[in-house]
């Protein structure tokens, strides 16, 4: 596999700050990756990202997008990347179409025409495709100061979108957006990653999201903490747990003991699986069971876990 993004000693300090914002970080994703970048507020995330798209310059370290230098090449780096940004970055004199026109013009997609009906076929068929995915087809030639918030994300979706890159950053993505067009906008980006071997970078605050990532890298304070796939993760950080109870909560406790297993008693017992199965647990217990439940971790507890192992989240 190629490295789509190669991140080597990236560093960031800030005039008059007493620490750089990004310390020496070291990171790569390969081609058609689905990558997870998490960390707290001000943990370097957004610094990172912004010289990732060529929008803040480095102090020191390599970066490269594509196999082009972030810096050095930038132009050629913007060729290659869709970008949705934290910040709202439309053009409030124009319409929303416009503003996808504008942007497709832009990146070379198209030639520019003073109107939609002029634009090639394949342009206007692909902004009403994705337009019908995000929701927003009744509103494409509305302008953009009479849109919601929430429709205006789905317009910087589309626009990020419209050139089917290489590398799609996402900044906070679903921000704004109500349920169904979350989950319409994940299942697109699923399906176009698969179809196009896009490279996709995230950063986001809703955890669940990252869930079925490739790799997950943890950032927090300036530096990386952890970095791998999210089971990989969870099973470093967490334990699997078996919760279960009995009419003869005695013998339940006596069978466990002679499994080499001393459950946590509260209102039901609580039993850590370590090496073992929970089928093999449940094997070896004879007891008639009145609760059995299997707790699987999830990516949002490891992450938790992880900040709190490491005394807290950034300043």
């Amino acid at each position: 596999m190629n490295a789509m993004i190669e991140v080597k000693e990236l560093t960031k300090q800030y005039n008059k700050a007493k620490v750089p914002a990004v310390d020496h970080i070291d990171f790569s994703v390969e081609k058609g990756e689905f990558f997870a970048f998490l960390g707290p507020n001000g943990a370097g995330k957004t610094t990172t990202i912004s010289i990732l798209t060529t929008t803040l310059s480095k102090t020191s370290g390599s970066v490269l997008i594509a196999g082009y230098d972030a810096e050095k090449e930038a132009r050629r780096v913007r060729e290659k990347v869709g970008i949705i940004f934290q910040e709202p970055s439309l053009d409030p004199q124009l319409s929303a179409e416009e503003n996808i026109r504008f942007h497709a013009c832009l990146y070379g997609m198209v030639s520019y025409r003073p109107t939609f009906r002029m634009m090639p076929a394949a342009y206007r068929n692909r902004v009403l495709e994705l337009a019908e995915i995000v929701g927003i087809q009744d509103a494409l030639f509305k302008p953009i100061k009479k849109l919601s918030g929430g429709m205006r994300r789905k317009l910087e979706i589309i626009r990020s979108l419209i050139h089917t890159p290489d590398v799609l950053f996402l900044d906070e993505p679903s921000s704004g957006l109500d349920a169904v067009s979350r989950r319409s906008l994940w299942e697109y980006i699923d399906a176009s990653r698969r179809a196009n071997g896009t490279t996709v970078f995230l950063t986001t605050h809703y955890i669940d999201e990252a869930e079925l990532v490739d790799k997950v890298c943890i950032i927090n304070k300036g530096k990386i903490g952890i970095a791998g796939p999210p089971e990989e993760m969870k099973e470093n950080l967490l334990k699997r747990e078996l919760v279960l109870d009995a009419e003869d909560r005695g013998k339940l406790i006596s069978e466990l003991s002679h499994m080499g297993l001393t459950p946590q008693i509260g209102k039901h017992l609580i039993v850590p699986t370590g090496s073992r199965s929970a089928q093999e647990i449940i094997a070896g217990i004879g007891s008639k069971l009145t609760v059995l439940n299997v707790t699987e971790p999830s990516l949002e507890d490891a992450y938790v876990e992880y900040l709190i192992q490491e005394g807290g989240v950034a300043a």
